[in-house]
């Protein structure tokens, strides 16, 4: 079988982009969807995503983690965009169906500007923070985050019995001024630093935002630069919250399966 595909990043987050509309892509097949990710014997990705037909929706992304696990994912969100905008689905916006539930986004230029759902709130664990930005996200603010144990203090903290089961993402987020941060991420799914996350940007903006009073914050990450806005309610929750970045095709192929 040969499998037609498209290789997309996101501030270095990259994805497996496959045109599934007519869907012949066996979504239970897990380890195909490992196989395709794997670095050394696949095309290599930190996920996977298929882009389908639906009857209430420009499209609909259904998105793997590397694992094969699935979860909401705003960079590849993003990226899933300007795929569905390369394939003729889409133009300027679109209004699509995730695992979360439904997005709108806007293309302007390179850069799409993603609408998140709605944040109930932040609350404390580990004398740290956690958000819910469609996956879990554990908020922990260091100094000097660019030699920070990102790695082993990430797999501590994703393995931790009050995340049990099914884990937590991990962002190590360090203050550059009142209006910006510089984020790195450990992901579940991949097991590993990613270099950019939206959906952990999107968390750690928000907590920071809280901390500063601010509802516009600018993201650095190991791959490049994001923003996240937003708007507080009057329950303590937030709405109104979008990620803003560049999306990017980086190459296409054929694999033989």
């Amino acid at each position: 079988m040969e499998l037609s595909f498209y290789k997309y990043q996101g501030t270095g987050n990259d994805f497996v982009m496959i045109d599934d509309r007519d869907q012949r892509f066996d979504e239970k097949n897990l380890s195909l969807v490992q196989k395709l990710c794997d670095r050394k014997f696949g095309i290599g990705a930190d996920g996977l995503i298929l882009i389908r037909n639906h009857a209430e929706f420009d499209f609909e992304m259904i998105y793997f983690n590397a694992d094969g696990s699935q979860s909401m994912c705003g960079n590849g969100s993003r990226c899933a965009v300007a795929f569905s905008a390369f394939l003729g689905i889409i133009k300027e916006k679109t209004h699509f169906l995730a695992i979360d539930g439904s997005h709108e986004a806007i293309l302007a230029g390179d850069q799409v500007e993603l609408m998140m759902g709605n944040v109930s709130g932040i609350t404390e664990s580990l004398g740290d923070f956690f958000v819910n930005t469609g996956s879990p996200h554990h908020i922990r603010f260091v100094e000097k985050a660019k030699d920070y144990p990102v790695f082993d203090q990430g797999r501590a903290i994703r393995y931790d019995a009050c995340y049990a089961p099914a884990g937590t993402n991990v962002n190590f987020v360090e203050k550059i001024s009142d209006h910006e941060v510089f984020v790195r991420t450990y992901e579940r799914g991949v097991e590993n630093e990613t270099l950019s996350c939206g959906t952990g940007v999107t968390a750690a903006a928000i907590a920071f935002g809280a901390l500063q009073n601010q509802n516009q914050v600018k993201i650095n990450t190991l791959g490049g630069k994001l923003s996240v806005k937003f708007q507080q309610d009057q329950l303590g929750g937030y709405r109104d919250i979008w990620l803003i970045g560049p999306a990017e095709q980086v190459f296409s192929g054929k694999i033989i399966l």
